[in-house]
């Protein structure tokens, strides 16, 4: 497979490993790491949340997990080549049984979140076999730090039962952001984020095009340091 290119690196892809798609590059843009020094990202796929995050933040260091050997090892190549490598860190690894004497000031995935199903087209990273919600939230408490940001990526009508279900571990919603595949259309996706912490909801919007093949004003806007957009 080709490479997918971006400004300031390159992501090699597998047909074996979920590919780059939309919901990576959106989390990838908009989760709170400006203030983190220590990101965790659960489910690495190709690397890319963890390359993104990386170029927004020139002083945090990351450590990716996967229960995927190929994912892994595609990842370490991508973090390797990549300018960012010094700092990204990947391992071989089921998040249930995760230990860390270290906390993160920010813990980020773009989850599994079909129910399993026959297909075998990217069984573990698109279907809940081996991390459903639950599993994914309930182990969020102890590895976050005091003042850390978990950050998702969800189908808009599994929003409700994921932030009752942070609620129950004690991880209170603080930001949702509302996705819009076109313009005028049903919103598709959340970007979730939570803390330790109850406190006001942030709300809004991000169409990503507003008319069919041709991107938003705010999705160029939001993506301008990261994709190679053709003229």
């Amino acid at each position: 497979m080709k490479p997918f290119k971006f400004k300031q690196f390159d992501i090699q892809q597998s047909p074996d490993v979920f590919r780059v798609g939309t919901d990576g590059v959106l989390l990838g843009a908009l989760a709170s790491v400006d203030r983190a020094a220590k990101v965790l990202e659960v489910g690495t796929g190709t690397g890319l949340i963890s390359l993104m995050l990386a170029q927004r933040n020139l002083n945090a260091v990351f450590l990716g997990l996967d229960i995927q050997i190929g994912a892994v090892e595609l990842t370490r190549k991508n973090f390797r080549n990549s300018v960012f490598s010094g700092r990204l860190k990947n391992i071989h690894q089921d998040f249930k049984t995760f230990e860390s004497k270290d906390t993160f000031d920010l813990i980020v995935s773009n989850p599994p979140y079909f129910e399993e199903s026959d297909s075998g087209k990217d069984k573990i990273a698109r279907q809940t076999v081996e991390l459903n919600f639950r599993e994914l939230i309930s182990r969020i408490p102890s590895l976050l730090s005091v003042r850390g940001v978990f950050s998702v990526i969800i189908p808009v009508e599994e929003g409700v039962d994921f932030i009752g279900l942070a609620k129950e571990y004690h991880l209170f919603l603080f930001r949702r952001i509302q996705i819009k595949g076109i313009e005028h259309s049903k919103v598709k996706r959340l970007i979730l984020e939570f803390s330790l912490r109850e406190g006001d909801v942030e709300d809004s919007e991000l169409v990503i095009e507003k008319s069919p093949r041709k991107y938003s004003d705010q999705y160029l806007e939001l993506t301008k340091e990261f994709h190679v957009f053709s003229k």
